[in-house]
């Protein structure tokens, strides 16, 4: 009798799949633009505000809750590095941000909120896989605290760009200056802006270690 012995799963084996999953947690270019994502009325204010305010460096994500009339009523920054970009990490990190600064809109039959995203990063303007998983991770976590999936913004050393629109700019850019004094908050602004009392919730997903700054109007 002849016994055969199964042989072990090889390291790539695993990997290949993780690999596969986190590739299926991206968005390219064309299925951004194809999702109805809501253009701005005027992106380089939107810009110049978030930057203003926060002043991001590489790897800095901002992500702003805009009412009907384009006001930024909270937004939050932060920072997070990964070798490999996954929009399951990037969706749990902007959903732990949102869920600080604003209550969710979930009980509206339809959002009246829509939440954008600037990423400042190293690179040209064209978009990367980390871009990709950053607008999965918008999109869902958008659809998970109830709001509208906005623009995504690129900010680097030439510049900043909407992906999926065309539009951008060479100011604010990585690096730049504010173009108009900051801003202070009010104790009224701070509480029209949102700002949730109390520690966070939980995520529900391991998401690698943010350095957060959060600001709200």
């Amino acid at each position: 009798m002849t016994f055969g012995i199964t042989p072990p799963l090889t390291a790539s084996q695993p990997s290949a799949t993780t690999s596969a999953a986190r590739l299926s947690r991206m968005l390219e270019p064309a299925e951004w633009a194809s999702a109805g994502i809501p253009l701005l009325r005027n992106p380089r204010e939107v810009v110049t505000g978030l930057h203003d305010r926060h002043l991001p460096g590489p790897s800095t994500a901002v992500v702003a809750v805009l009412d009907p009339e384009e006001r930024v009523t909270a937004s939050a920054s932060f920072v997070l590095r990964t070798d490999a970009p996954d929009g399951w990490d990037f969706r749990n990190a902007l959903l732990a941000q949102l869920r600080r600064v604003t209550p969710h809109d979930l009980r509206l039959r339809a959002p009246v909120r829509t939440a954008v995203l600037l990423y400042c990063r190293d690179g040209g303007p064209l978009w990367t896989e980390a871009d990709g998983a950053w607008m999965w991770g918008l999109r869902d976590a958008c659809t998970l605290h109830g709001l509208r999936c906005g623009a995504y913004i690129t900010l680097t050393r030439d510049g900043w760009q909407v992906l999926g629109e065309g539009r951008g700019g060479r100011r604010p850019y990585t690096g730049a200056r504010p173009e108009r004094p900051q801003l202070s908050d009010t104790p009224r602004e701070r509480h029209n802006g949102g700002m949730a009392a109390g520690p966070p919730r939980r995520t529900g997903g391991g998401a690698p270690e943010a350095h957060r700054r959060t600001a709200a109007r």
